[in-house]
Protein backbone atom coordinates (compact mmCIF):
# COMPACT_ATOMS: atom_id res chain seq x y z
CA UNK A 1 0.00 0.00 0.00
CA UNK A 2 1.16 3.46 -0.80
CA UNK A 3 2.28 6.17 1.68
CA UNK A 4 0.06 8.69 1.62
CA UNK A 5 0.45 13.02 0.93
CA UNK A 6 -1.75 15.71 1.46
CA UNK A 7 -1.10 19.01 0.48
CA UNK A 8 -3.05 22.02 -1.06
CA UNK A 9 -3.61 25.77 -1.59
CA UNK A 10 -5.95 28.16 0.38
CA UNK A 11 -7.72 29.22 -3.03
CA UNK A 12 -7.50 32.88 -2.28
CA UNK A 13 -5.46 33.61 -5.70
CA UNK A 14 -4.59 32.20 -9.08
CA UNK A 15 -0.85 29.80 -8.49
CA UNK A 16 2.47 31.47 -9.43
CA UNK A 17 6.25 29.97 -10.05
CA UNK A 18 6.63 30.80 -5.97
CA UNK A 19 4.28 27.99 -5.82
CA UNK A 20 5.76 26.19 -8.36
CA UNK A 21 8.83 25.59 -7.29
CA UNK A 22 7.76 25.50 -3.79
CA UNK A 23 5.22 22.71 -4.02
CA UNK A 24 3.97 22.31 -6.95
CA UNK A 25 6.42 20.50 -9.06
CA UNK A 26 6.93 18.40 -6.14
CA UNK A 27 3.50 17.09 -6.15
CA UNK A 28 3.59 16.61 -10.15
CA UNK A 29 6.05 14.36 -9.53
CA UNK A 30 5.39 12.57 -6.49
CA UNK A 31 1.77 11.91 -7.73
CA UNK A 32 3.53 9.19 -9.37
CA UNK A 33 5.31 7.14 -6.50
CA UNK A 34 2.49 8.22 -3.85
CA UNK A 35 -1.05 7.78 -3.07
CA UNK A 36 -1.68 12.07 -3.41
CA UNK A 37 -4.25 13.83 -2.11
CA UNK A 38 -4.86 17.64 -3.35
CA UNK A 39 -6.57 20.11 -0.75
CA UNK A 40 -8.44 23.14 -2.37
CA UNK A 41 -8.88 24.72 0.84
CA UNK A 42 -11.83 27.20 0.44
CA UNK A 43 -12.65 26.85 4.21
CA UNK A 44 -8.91 28.26 4.90
CA UNK A 45 -9.25 30.92 2.32
CA UNK A 46 -12.08 32.63 4.56
CA UNK A 47 -9.73 33.29 7.23
CA UNK A 48 -8.31 36.19 5.47
CA UNK A 49 -11.27 36.49 2.66
CA UNK A 50 -14.36 35.87 4.93
CA UNK A 51 -16.04 38.95 2.90
CA UNK A 52 -15.08 38.29 -0.33
CA UNK A 53 -16.87 35.12 -0.98
CA UNK A 54 -17.52 35.69 -4.70
CA UNK A 55 -13.27 35.31 -4.99
CA UNK A 56 -13.54 32.48 -3.55
CA UNK A 57 -16.18 30.81 -5.73
CA UNK A 58 -14.25 31.81 -8.69
CA UNK A 59 -10.83 30.69 -7.92
CA UNK A 60 -12.20 26.80 -7.16
CA UNK A 61 -12.01 26.32 -10.32
CA UNK A 62 -9.02 28.34 -11.57
CA UNK A 63 -6.89 26.66 -8.81
CA UNK A 64 -7.98 23.20 -10.07
CA UNK A 65 -7.16 24.16 -13.66
CA UNK A 66 -3.73 25.30 -11.95
CA UNK A 67 -2.92 22.20 -10.98
CA UNK A 68 -4.03 19.94 -13.95
CA UNK A 69 -2.12 22.59 -16.00
CA UNK A 70 0.98 21.53 -14.08
CA UNK A 71 0.89 18.03 -14.44
CA UNK A 72 -1.23 17.08 -11.83
CA UNK A 73 -3.47 13.76 -13.79
CA UNK A 74 -6.85 12.63 -11.98
CA UNK A 75 -5.89 9.11 -12.63
CA UNK A 76 -3.26 9.26 -10.49
CA UNK A 77 -4.15 12.14 -8.03
CA UNK A 78 -7.17 12.98 -5.50
CA UNK A 79 -8.18 16.65 -5.71
CA UNK A 80 -10.86 17.33 -3.17
CA UNK A 81 -13.09 20.39 -2.14
CA UNK A 82 -12.31 21.08 1.90
CA UNK A 83 -15.88 22.62 2.70
CA UNK A 84 -17.15 19.24 1.16
CA UNK A 85 -15.68 16.79 3.82
CA UNK A 86 -17.66 17.86 6.84
CA UNK A 87 -15.14 15.11 8.75
CA UNK A 88 -12.36 18.22 8.48
CA UNK A 89 -14.82 20.39 10.28
CA UNK A 90 -15.29 17.85 13.21
CA UNK A 91 -11.69 16.57 13.67
CA UNK A 92 -10.85 20.87 13.95
CA UNK A 93 -13.17 20.92 16.57
CA UNK A 94 -11.79 18.07 18.65
CA UNK A 95 -8.19 19.15 18.06
CA UNK A 96 -9.00 22.43 19.43
CA UNK A 97 -10.61 21.40 22.82
CA UNK A 98 -6.39 21.23 23.83
CA UNK A 99 -4.49 23.44 21.43
CA UNK A 100 -3.71 26.49 23.80
CA UNK A 101 -4.27 30.17 22.35
CA UNK A 102 -0.70 30.78 23.85
CA UNK A 103 0.75 28.00 20.99
CA UNK A 104 -1.13 29.35 18.52
CA UNK A 105 0.16 32.83 19.21
CA UNK A 106 3.42 31.61 19.07
CA UNK A 107 3.86 30.14 15.79
CA UNK A 108 5.97 32.03 13.26
CA UNK A 109 3.68 31.87 10.55
CA UNK A 110 0.67 33.29 11.97
CA UNK A 111 2.36 36.07 13.87
CA UNK A 112 4.70 36.85 10.48
CA UNK A 113 1.39 36.98 8.46
CA UNK A 114 -0.65 39.21 10.96
CA UNK A 115 1.70 41.56 11.22
CA UNK A 116 1.73 41.62 6.77
CA UNK A 117 -2.18 42.23 6.74
CA UNK A 118 -2.02 44.16 9.76
CA UNK A 119 -3.88 42.61 12.52
CA UNK A 120 -4.49 44.57 15.40
CA UNK A 121 -6.63 41.69 16.94
CA UNK A 122 -6.81 38.33 15.27
CA UNK A 123 -9.75 36.61 14.12
CA UNK A 124 -10.28 33.11 15.82
CA UNK A 125 -10.35 31.34 12.49
CA UNK A 126 -7.12 32.85 11.44
CA UNK A 127 -4.94 32.49 14.95
CA UNK A 128 -6.66 28.89 14.52
CA UNK A 129 -5.35 27.72 10.84
CA UNK A 130 -2.86 24.85 11.79
CA UNK A 131 -5.35 23.29 14.07
CA UNK A 132 -7.91 23.30 10.95
CA UNK A 133 -4.49 22.37 8.39
CA UNK A 134 -3.92 19.77 11.09
CA UNK A 135 -7.62 18.20 10.57
CA UNK A 136 -6.72 18.61 6.66
CA UNK A 137 -3.75 16.41 7.36
CA UNK A 138 -5.42 13.17 9.40
CA UNK A 139 -8.72 13.10 8.10
CA UNK A 140 -6.93 11.06 5.16
CA UNK A 141 -4.35 10.03 7.41
CA UNK A 142 -1.42 11.57 5.36
CA UNK A 143 2.04 10.87 6.36
CA UNK A 144 4.02 13.19 3.80
CA UNK A 145 3.39 16.71 3.39
CA UNK A 146 5.02 18.85 0.20
CA UNK A 147 5.14 22.56 1.63
CA UNK A 148 6.75 25.57 0.98
CA UNK A 149 9.31 26.90 3.61
CA UNK A 150 6.59 29.49 5.08
CA UNK A 151 4.31 26.68 6.35
CA UNK A 152 7.40 24.21 8.01
CA UNK A 153 6.22 25.79 11.68
CA UNK A 154 2.69 24.51 10.79
CA UNK A 155 3.45 21.19 10.24
CA UNK A 156 5.43 21.09 13.06
CA UNK A 157 2.28 21.91 15.48
CA UNK A 158 0.65 19.45 13.78
CA UNK A 159 3.00 17.14 14.75
CA UNK A 160 2.44 18.10 18.06
CA UNK A 161 -1.28 18.25 17.97
CA UNK A 162 -1.04 14.34 16.63
CA UNK A 163 1.11 13.49 19.50
CA UNK A 164 -0.87 15.06 22.43
CA UNK A 165 -4.14 13.10 20.58
CA UNK A 166 -2.81 9.94 20.36
CA UNK A 167 -1.48 10.22 24.22
CA UNK A 168 -4.73 11.45 24.98
CA UNK A 169 -6.69 8.60 23.41
CA UNK A 170 -5.23 5.69 21.48
CA UNK A 171 -2.16 6.03 18.83
CA UNK A 172 -4.94 5.98 15.61
CA UNK A 173 -3.17 8.98 13.76
CA UNK A 174 -0.25 9.58 11.83
CA UNK A 175 2.19 12.44 12.70
CA UNK A 176 3.00 13.56 9.05
CA UNK A 177 6.63 14.73 7.51
CA UNK A 178 6.78 17.83 5.53
CA UNK A 179 8.53 17.83 2.82
CA UNK A 180 10.54 21.20 0.97
CA UNK A 181 10.79 21.56 -2.60
CA UNK A 182 14.46 22.41 -4.09
CA UNK A 183 13.86 25.59 -4.13
CA UNK A 184 11.71 26.54 -0.72
CA UNK A 185 11.16 30.42 -1.02
CA UNK A 186 11.43 32.16 -4.45
CA UNK A 187 12.19 36.14 -4.27
CA UNK A 188 9.47 38.54 -5.90
CA UNK A 189 9.61 40.49 -8.69
CA UNK A 190 10.33 43.74 -6.53
CA UNK A 191 13.29 41.75 -4.79
CA UNK A 192 10.99 40.70 -1.88
CA UNK A 193 12.53 37.56 0.06
CA UNK A 194 8.70 36.10 -0.79
CA UNK A 195 6.88 36.04 -4.71
CA UNK A 196 3.35 36.57 -3.86
CA UNK A 197 -0.17 37.44 -4.90
CA UNK A 198 -0.37 39.84 -2.12
CA UNK A 199 2.55 41.96 -2.71
CA UNK A 200 1.71 41.31 -6.43
CA UNK A 201 5.26 40.92 -7.34
CA UNK A 202 4.70 37.70 -9.13
CA UNK A 203 4.64 36.13 -12.21
CA UNK A 204 1.34 33.67 -12.61
CA UNK A 205 1.10 30.25 -13.93
CA UNK A 206 -1.62 30.95 -16.81
CA UNK A 207 0.62 33.89 -17.98
CA UNK A 208 0.66 34.73 -21.52
CA UNK A 209 4.46 35.39 -22.74
CA UNK A 210 3.69 39.06 -23.24
CA UNK A 211 2.98 39.43 -19.43
CA UNK A 212 6.03 37.18 -18.56
CA UNK A 213 7.99 39.77 -21.21
CA UNK A 214 6.41 42.99 -19.18
CA UNK A 215 6.70 41.49 -15.32
CA UNK A 216 10.14 40.24 -16.34
CA UNK A 217 11.42 43.49 -18.28
CA UNK A 218 9.67 45.81 -14.74
CA UNK A 219 11.86 43.30 -12.77
CA UNK A 220 13.98 44.72 -9.95
CA UNK A 221 18.07 44.38 -10.70
CA UNK A 222 21.24 45.00 -9.36
CA UNK A 223 20.48 49.52 -8.39
CA UNK A 224 24.34 50.00 -8.18
CA UNK A 225 24.48 48.70 -11.85
CA UNK A 226 24.26 51.53 -14.30
CA UNK A 227 26.18 50.80 -17.56
CA UNK A 228 26.46 47.26 -18.92
CA UNK A 229 30.22 47.14 -18.18
CA UNK A 230 29.77 47.69 -14.39
CA UNK A 231 30.62 44.52 -12.24
CA UNK A 232 27.09 43.38 -10.73
CA UNK A 233 26.04 41.89 -7.74
CA UNK A 234 23.92 39.17 -9.10
CA UNK A 235 23.66 37.70 -5.54
CA UNK A 236 21.31 40.71 -4.94
CA UNK A 237 19.44 40.60 -7.83
CA UNK A 238 16.01 38.61 -8.28
CA UNK A 239 16.39 38.02 -11.69
CA UNK A 240 19.42 35.74 -10.98
CA UNK A 241 17.86 33.75 -8.56
CA UNK A 242 15.07 32.76 -11.47
CA UNK A 243 18.03 31.76 -13.12
CA UNK A 244 19.33 29.27 -10.25
CA UNK A 245 15.98 28.31 -10.11
CA UNK A 246 14.77 27.96 -13.56
CA UNK A 247 17.98 26.94 -15.58
CA UNK A 248 20.49 25.71 -12.87
CA UNK A 249 22.64 24.67 -15.83
CA UNK A 250 23.26 28.49 -16.77
CA UNK A 251 23.80 30.25 -13.67
CA UNK A 252 27.22 29.95 -12.66
CA UNK A 253 27.83 31.29 -15.97
CA UNK A 254 25.53 34.21 -15.72
CA UNK A 255 27.20 34.81 -12.47
CA UNK A 256 30.29 34.93 -13.89
CA UNK A 257 29.83 37.35 -16.22
CA UNK A 258 27.17 39.56 -14.37
CA UNK A 259 30.06 40.08 -12.03
CA UNK A 260 32.73 40.83 -14.99
CA UNK A 261 30.63 43.33 -16.52
CA UNK A 262 30.27 40.73 -19.59
CA UNK A 263 26.50 40.86 -19.75
CA UNK A 264 23.86 43.56 -19.31
CA UNK A 265 20.83 43.66 -17.70
CA UNK A 266 18.46 43.32 -20.87
CA UNK A 267 20.05 40.01 -22.01
CA UNK A 268 20.02 38.43 -18.98
CA UNK A 269 16.42 39.37 -18.54
CA UNK A 270 15.95 37.59 -22.15
CA UNK A 271 17.50 34.88 -21.37
CA UNK A 272 15.35 33.69 -18.20
CA UNK A 273 12.29 34.68 -20.05
CA UNK A 274 12.93 32.51 -22.89
CA UNK A 275 13.38 29.87 -19.94
CA UNK A 276 10.17 30.82 -18.25
CA UNK A 277 8.02 31.17 -21.06
CA UNK A 278 8.56 27.50 -22.16
CA UNK A 279 8.49 25.91 -18.70
CA UNK A 280 4.99 27.63 -19.36
CA UNK A 281 3.68 26.77 -22.45
CA UNK A 282 2.79 23.03 -22.11
CA UNK A 283 0.84 24.49 -19.00
CA UNK A 284 -0.86 27.33 -20.85
CA UNK A 285 -2.11 24.63 -23.67
CA UNK A 286 -2.94 22.33 -21.03
CA UNK A 287 -5.03 24.82 -19.51
CA UNK A 288 -6.77 25.64 -22.81
CA UNK A 289 -8.43 21.69 -22.86
CA UNK A 290 -9.72 22.12 -19.45
CA UNK A 291 -10.84 25.77 -19.81
CA UNK A 292 -12.45 24.83 -23.04
CA UNK A 293 -14.04 21.90 -21.24
CA UNK A 294 -15.36 22.89 -17.39
CA UNK A 295 -17.81 20.14 -16.72
CA UNK A 296 -14.58 17.80 -16.82
CA UNK A 297 -13.01 20.13 -13.84
CA UNK A 298 -16.20 19.77 -12.06
CA UNK A 299 -16.22 15.94 -12.38
CA UNK A 300 -12.82 15.76 -11.49
CA UNK A 301 -13.28 17.34 -8.57
CA UNK A 302 -16.59 15.71 -7.71
CA UNK A 303 -15.24 12.16 -8.10
CA UNK A 304 -11.69 13.19 -5.97
CA UNK A 305 -14.20 14.69 -3.26
CA UNK A 306 -16.05 11.75 -2.66
CA UNK A 307 -12.81 9.58 -2.57
CA UNK A 308 -11.66 11.71 0.06
CA UNK A 309 -14.70 11.42 1.75
CA UNK A 310 -14.60 7.68 2.10
CA UNK A 311 -11.14 7.99 3.65
CA UNK A 312 -12.79 11.01 5.83
CA UNK A 313 -15.41 8.32 7.12
CA UNK A 314 -13.03 5.76 7.89
CA UNK A 315 -10.67 7.73 9.88
CA UNK A 316 -13.69 9.38 11.80
CA UNK A 317 -14.67 5.87 13.39
CA UNK A 318 -11.67 5.22 14.46
CA UNK A 319 -11.41 8.69 16.23
CA UNK A 320 -14.80 8.29 17.61
CA UNK A 321 -13.68 4.65 19.19
CA UNK A 322 -10.36 6.21 20.38
CA UNK A 323 -12.13 8.75 22.06
CA UNK A 324 -15.32 6.97 23.33
CA UNK A 325 -17.59 8.83 21.02
CA UNK A 326 -18.92 6.04 19.53
CA UNK A 327 -22.01 5.51 20.77
CA UNK A 328 -24.47 4.06 18.54
CA UNK A 329 -25.45 4.45 14.79
CA UNK A 330 -27.63 7.41 13.66
CA UNK A 331 -28.95 7.39 9.90
CA UNK A 332 -27.41 10.74 8.20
Amino acid sequence: MKERILTGDRITGKLHLGHYVGSLKNRVELQHQYDTFLLLADVQALTTHFDQPELIQRNLRQVAMDYLAAGIEPEKATILVQSLIPEIAELTAYFSMFVTVNALRHNPTIKAEATERGFQDMYYGFLGYPVSQTADITFCKASLVPVGEDQLPHIEQSRKIVRRFNQLYKPVLIEPRALVGEIPRLVGLDGNSKMSKSLGNAIYLDSTPEEISQQIQKATTDPARIRKSDPGHPDICPIYAYHQAFRPQGAQEIHEDCTKGQIGCSECKRKIFATINELLEPMRERRVTYQNHPKRVDEILISGTETARLAAKETMLEVREAMGMNYFAVDA
